[in-house]
């Protein structure tokens, strides 16, 4: 699944079957696309990235990758922080 397309997609105001007939492309294999389960070919996902206005990679990064921050830039815990102020 690609929760960026889906939350590129809602931001943009663009159903599914709309950005399909935009791309010329069929309405069910755009729903896979968006669902994960087929991956788009490079030409594909760089259409739909200026469609959309984003960077593909940003767009076709899957819901179980990594997240982009690091450890260190996460907030701690609850109760870390409650130790740490006092609280």
């Amino acid at each position: 699944m690609y929760p960026n397309l889906k939350l590129q997609l809602w931001r943009a105001g663009i159903r599914q079957n709309r950005l399909a007939q935009m791309l010329g492309i069929d309405e069910t294999i755009l729903s896979k696309i968006v669902n994960g389960s087929r991956e788009p070919n490079a030409l594909t996902r760089q259409r739909i990235a200026g469609v959309l206005q984003t960077d593909p990679n940003w767009l076709f990064e899957p819901a179980d990758s990594p997240p982009s921050i690091s450890s260190a830039d996460q907030p701690a815990p609850p109760d870390d922080q409650a130790r740490k102020t006092g609280a």
